[in-house]
């Protein structure tokens, strides 16, 4: 199945592609880590550790800290799915990450990016 696919896809090494597809477009990793740590709970410093312990999507989430409750205000297309629409917990999460990204990538400002 493809979910389990994604779920056991290590998120360390997805991780760099977060950072190169964003600077391409002249954002930076520190942007990156804000939006993760803010969807995540995950401090500046267990991220880093997560990232070094090579973790898999799924650990990832199910051992975030505290995922912030404004994510449910995230809205639009990921991959040719509606995020709002996506029934699985966990895949909603990913894809929620995904769309954070992808508008960072794009210019939208942090904080409207944060849901501030």
């Amino acid at each position: 199945m493809a979910t389990d696919k994604i779920y056991k896809m290590s998120f360390s090494k997805v991780y760099p592609l977060y950072i190169a597809k964003v600077e391409k477009k002249g954002r930076t990793k520190s942007e990156v880590d804000e939006i993760i740590c803010w969807l995540t709970g995950y401090s500046q410093e267990e991220l880093e550790s997560q990232l070094e312990k090579q973790i898999d999507f799924e650990t990832f989430f199910r051992e975030a800290p505290q995922l912030n409750p404004s994510r449910i205000l995230i809205k639009g297309v990921v991959c040719g799915v509606r995020v709002e629409d996506i029934e699985e917990p966990m895949m909603q999460n990913i894809r929620y990450l995904d769309k954070l990204i992808d508008e960072l990538a794009k210019g939208k400002a942090i904080e409207k990016i944060l849901r501030k």
